[in-house]
């Protein structure tokens, strides 16, 4: 069979076009339902108290945009179309974004297991060790100061136990301020002045351009063990700690159930808000769950809880959507559970 020219030529666009849908990234990401993640091997208490039910963990899926992409996210539910800007740093790598999100697992991790192994009444030893340098933003001042790895002890002779100890100083001071920090870099001490100016294209944020996170040791007995793999951010943190703290005490909190979550947890067992919350109420539902947890945000409009709930009642699902604000809440939900 032989094909004419202008047949040729219209196959070669086609072609060309397909390629282009389907390949070419756009400056935004698409974020999808992902999975429900079992803790029964990923978060492993030596010793431990074993539980009939089980917990998970929540992911969002994301993904680079194609203009193919681009489209189903437009019209499918439970998509999201988020520019870029919005969530990377200026001039991050993927190797860089990708990086920050580790760290931010690994705080989550700390600071579950010390809300955890506190509640229970467990054998755990803190050393806060200041705040840790993840990225600098570019064209702010910290951008030709601090580098990543550094870590910051003291700031205007405050000595600092965690990231959040900076961030809350910072934010009392005012645009054109000046701070003094002091930091180690390959065990070496260096000083310097910073000045807090706005950050770009956001005229109502200042700061002086620093990504944190707490440079924290935690030893604790039984020793507990993490295998969360490439996942990153921070909110697994909740789940993390029901689950290390049901397999510190005798009484089993699954009763038998499947027990699903999101939200950050800090330091004192507060749960603190997350992104995707409509899409991990998808994600949980299709793995069955029978209790679902999310941050609260002492009942703010637009909360994770009400995307939540919105999301729970368009795809009818029968598990109960648990608000909570700690990790105390959680706990009680589950201890009354019948």
């Amino acid at each position: 069979m032989r094909f004419s020219r202008k047949t040729i030529i219209s196959v070669f666009f086609v072609i060309v076009a397909a390629i282009f849908i389907s390949t070419i990234e756009l400056p935004y990401y698409v974020y999808k339902p992902g999975r429900a993640d079992s803790l029964e091997t990923m978060v492993v208490v030596e010793d431990g108290y074993e539980s009939e039910g089980s917990m998970h963990l929540l992911t969002v899926t994301a993904m680079k945009a194609t203009p193919l992409q681009y489209i189903v996210g437009k019209v499918k539910p439970f998509y999201e179309i988020t520019p870029i800007e919005a969530v990377r740093i200026e001039d991050e790598t993927d190797e860089e974004y990708k990086q920050r999100q580790l760290y931010m697992m690994e705080e989550s991790q700390n600071a579950s297991t010390i809300v955890a192994y506190e509640a229970a009444d467990a054998d755990i030893e803190i050393i806060y060790n200041g705040a840790y340098v993840v990225n600098t933003v570019k064209n702010m001042p910290a951008d030709d100061l601090l580098e990543p790895g550094d870590v910051i002890k003291l700031v205007d002779h405050i000595e600092l136990e965690t990231s959040n100890d900076l961030v809350e100083y910072v934010a009392q001071k005012e645009k054109g301020d000046v701070i003094t920090i002091k930091f180690e870099r390959d065990n070496k001490e260096f000083t310097e002045d910073i000045e807090i100016v706005n950050f770009p294209n956001d005229e109502e944020q200042f700061g002086v351009g620093i990504q944190l996170t707490s440079n924290v040791e935690v030893h604790v007995d039984p020793k507990v063990e993490f295998s969360s793999g490439q996942i990153g951010g921070p909110s697994a943190g909740l789940m993390f700690a029901l689950k290390i703290y049901d397999q510190l005490v005798e009484e089993d909190l699954t009763k038998g159930k499947k027990i699903a979550g999101t939200g950050q947890i800090d330091y004192e067992g507060n749960v603190l808000p997350i992104g995707g919350a409509d899409k991990k109420v998808v994600a949980a539902d299709r793995e069955g769950s029978d209790v679902f947890f999310v941050p609260y945000e002492q009942g703010r409009e637009g909360s994770n809880y009400e995307e939540a709930l919105q999301a729970a009642e368009k795809i009818k699902t029968n598990m109960d959507i648990v608000p909570v604000d700690t990790f105390e809440e959680a706990l009680l939900y589950l201890e009354n559970i019948e």
